[in-house]
């Protein structure tokens, strides 16, 4: 079915009549607000048809279901699909092969580099090795030990 063979003016003329009168009755119970929000949407489907906009949107809605109905029922299409898949999982797998490339290079250069001393970190770089962190000294008294000097001071004990 095509735009052509359905009788639009009568439809969209027919959309806004009964549009018009739902407008007017909504006009006399709900007052004007809602009358003229009615009245606005009544002209809506002959505005449409003068327009062009009707033929675009039917245009757009088939090319739609054209699209829909060729990629469920058209092996050529799926076939296009699964490659677009594995395009996807290739690259993904890829970055991970390269990832682990660049992870293996590093390591081999840092064995070759044997007992050499690490460089300085250059301004800007951050150093190849890092130091581990040292760790925080702890102290000879307990956590509360604090807290029960403060306690003791108020002379709350």
């Amino acid at each position: 079915m095509t735009f052509a063979d359905i009788a639009w003016l009568p439809l969209c003329a027919g959309l806004t009549a009964v549009g018009v009168v739902l407008a007017f009755l909504a006009f006399r119970r709900r007052g004007a607000a809602a009358g003229l929000r009615a009245t606005a949407w009544a002209l809506l489907p002959l505005a449409a048809y003068l327009t062009g906009v009707l033929e675009t949107l039917w245009n757009m809605v088939a090319s739609i279901v054209t699209f829909v109905t060729r990629l469920v029922l058209s092996p050529t299409v799926w076939a296009g699909v699964a490659l677009a898949g594995l395009s996807v999982v290739l690259f993904l797998v890829s970055g991970v092969m390269r990832g682990r490339t660049l992870r293996m290079g590093r390591r081999s250069r840092n064995e070759r580099k044997g007992s050499e001393p690490a460089p300085a970190a250059q301004p800007g770089r951050p150093a190849d090795v890092t130091k581990p962190m040292a760790r925080p000294v702890e102290s000879k008294n307990d956590d509360f030990s604090d807290i029960e000097d403060i306690l003791k001071k108020r002379g709350i004990s």
